[in-house]
């Protein structure tokens, strides 16, 4: 079960998140969020892969942002089709992951999957509300038991300590649960990880990995 860390802003708590040494990091290139990232990624151990978030972001920046932050990994966290997934793709290379992020409810059709899964390395699934993403809310696991999929998948929206049973629950299924991405229940403000919290919690989802 790999890590990810979402919405880092602030350098010196880069560094410390870093220190744990979470699979994926998350720089959120959206300007209307509280964790938008403009600054100077500190250096970070080569096994954790910077990953830029992006909403509806045109494939030049997308690619401009990869490049000026030597990002290894792209999420799609808007409306972008399956033509422009092709398209970035072919533009960025295969050395660049993209994860393309659905916003998911009670009543998500998995069937909008089907074109997606040779255009992404990964899928995404948040809780649906109004942001793209940072709603803090889970939505109930139970859908993905509709998953018609063996593409892996990122597991989001609203994941704190509290929820480390019920992510245990779902490491036991056959579900090809890739990752645990966290951010606002791990905060002590926007952007501002709380390291004691991150680490017992990363300690827990080691233990699934045993």
């Amino acid at each position: 079960m790999k890590l990810k860390i979402c919405g880092m802003k602030y350098p010196d708590n880069i560094l410390k998140v870093g220190a744990l040494l979470p699979d994926y990091m998350g720089f959120i290139f959206w300007e209307k969020s509280s964790r938008y990232f403009d600054g100077v990624i500190p250096d970070l151990p080569k096994s954790i892969k910077k990953v830029g978030v992006f909403v509806n972001e045109t494939a030049e920046v997308i690619l401009a942002k990869a490049q000026k932050y030597d990002l290894q990994t792209v999420q799609l966290h808007g409306h972008e089709s399956v033509e422009f997934c092709s398209d970035l793709q072919l533009t960025i290379g295969n050395e660049i992951e993209i994860i393309k992020v659905f916003s998911v409810d009670d009543d998500f059709d998995f069937e909008v999957l089907k074109p997606f899964e040779t255009v992404c390395d990964y899928f995404l699934f948040d809780t649906k509300g109004k942001l793209p993403g940072g709603n803090g809310t889970t939505f109930d696991w139970k859908v993905l038991e509709k998953y018609p999929s063996s593409k892996p998948f990122f597991l989001s929206g609203g994941i704190g300590i509290e929820e480390m049973d019920a992510v245990k629950e779902i490491a036991k299924t056959n579900l090809p649960l890739y990752a645990i991405d966290v951010n606002s229940k791990f905060e002590i403000e926007p952007g501002l990880k709380n390291i004691e919290k991150l680490d017992s919690f990363k300690n827990n989802l080691k233990t699934l990995n045993l």
